[in-house]
């Protein structure tokens, strides 16, 4: 049986190890956190959102980043000291401004395609994680926005996206608890919410029982591609794996798999580089703040309806009777994973202004880095070198994506590396 490595335990990691694991290969999951799912895929917005789709590429994006740019709690915010990484990634990201309209069309495409994969997947394997099939309605301030809404509906239609306008008499019979005055609005009946962690962290665990291995606290040194395998395949990772006591020290093993399939988030760029692939990569930090409905009037306050706010780009979810998820802001920064309080201070007011019978006094932040190509598409395919390929860079739909996009390389790698194969290499002796 064919040994596939799997190097990443977020939603895309895990579900790409899922769909792997169904097709018959036998998967090995690497990560350096201990469990499935801590780092950009722990406290994401919630939102499995088709009508969220758009990709950034557009002029209107371009400008609103310069205005914002000095703007410490604006909704998009860039660091303008100099970095190669970052100019050149921009420079490509204006680049694609003429595809804007293709790839949007794409993505609500994916989108679409994902939530029945993902859907399947939880009510045949059981997870709970918190999902609400309310829909998602999106808020607008002005005419103005509103009119830029039905421009981008059209394209939501066109990759078979159904929603429909809303005046401001149906956004308070939609979501009752939403406060302040708004022009209209659109709502996707078909759009849901969850819990990314729970979901990513019960799969896992499906994926265990299966028979899927897993190298949990194991940073990776190296990937190299060996050519070892059949038809040229075969790949060795070096990894540093943490202890097991307290007193012990890392130990240092490389491991020889068939093919690997990168999953690594905004590590991806890094290792497609020792395997001789450009994978223009670059972190976006997204926020969000996780509020804790301790008392009767924040559970009666806080909405069901998931929200996106247009002016604010923020975005909710109601994960159970407890939580209410607020998320939004992206900062080019780096591999920056500072909390910043003037990031955060604007979703705690945003809560405040708009559902003032909730309580912030328990809201826990978060930050994470999502992985972005500068297409705004992910990267979903073969590298240049045999039992090499890709499943990474889906930048703010990540969760959206993730189960069209593991059905796709799962696809790939079968087509390329049929289950059936010579004996599997052999572990290789440590370091």
């Amino acid at each position: 049986m064919r040994q596939i490595a799997v190097i990443g335990a977020g939603i895309t990691g895990i579900t790409t190890a899922y769909a792997l694991n169904e097709k018959g290969y036998d998967v090995t999951v690497i990560d350096r956190q201990r469990y499935a799912a801590m780092e950009t895929s722990f406290a994401n917005g919630g939102q499995l959102s088709a009508s969220n789709a758009e990709v950034w590429n557009s002029w209107a994006t371009v400008l609103k980043g310069i205005k914002w740019m000095f703007t410490p709690d604006a909704p998009l915010l860039m660091n303008p000291m100099p970095s190669w990484h970052k100019y050149s990634w921009m420079a490509e990201f204006l680049a694609n401004i003429p595809n804007y309209k293709a790839n949007t069309v794409e993505t609500t495409r994916l989108a679409i395609q994902a939530r029945n994969y993902m859907f399947d997947i939880a009510r045949r394997e059981g997870i709970d994680f918190n999902h609400e099939t309310r829909g998602i309605l999106h808020i607008y301030r002005d005419k103005a926005a509103q009119d830029g809404a039905r421009a981008i509906s059209a394209l939501y239609a066109a990759g078979g996206l159904e929603r429909r306008e809303v005046t401001p008499s149906e956004i308070r019979a939609i979501e009752p608890t939403l406060h302040g005055t708004y022009y209209g609005g659109f709502f996707t009946p078909s759009d849901s919410t969850g819990d990314i962690h729970k979901f990513t962290f019960g799969l896992a665990e499906v994926c265990r029982a299966k028979g899927v291995r897993f190298i949990n606290e194991a940073s990776v040194d190296r990937v190299t591609h060996t050519g070892k395998g059949r038809d040229g395949t075969g790949v060795e990772i070096a990894l540093t794996i943490a202890p097991d006591a307290e007193d012990a020290a890392p130990t240092r093993e490389t491991f020889a798999f068939d093919a690997v399939v990168v999953c690594a988030g905004i590590g991806s760029r890094a290792i497609g580089a020792q395997l001789g692939d450009r994978v223009n990569i670059y972190p976006v930090k997204g926020y969000s703040i996780t509020v804790m409905l301790d008392d009767e009037e924040s559970h009666n306050a806080a909405p069901w309806v998931s929200l996106l706010d247009d002016k604010t780009k923020i975005v909710t979810s109601r994960l159970g009777k407890d939580r209410f998820r607020v998320a939004g802001t992206a900062e080019f920064n780096g591999e920056n994973r500072d909390i910043r309080a003037d990031r955060i201070r604007p979703l705690t007011d945003w809560v405040r202004k708009l559902f003032p019978g909730v309580s912030t006094e328990r809201a826990v932040p978060w930050a994470g880095l999502r992985p972005m190509m500068p297409n705004m598409m992910p990267r979903v395919d073969a590298g240049a070198k045999p039992g090499v390929f890709y499943n990474t860079g889906h930048g703010h739909l990540g969760w959206t994506l993730s189960c069209a996009t593991a059905e796709i390389i799962a696809a790939k790698v079968a087509s390329a590396m049929p289950v059936e194969a010579p004996a599997p290499m052999l572990r290789m002796a440590a370091e």
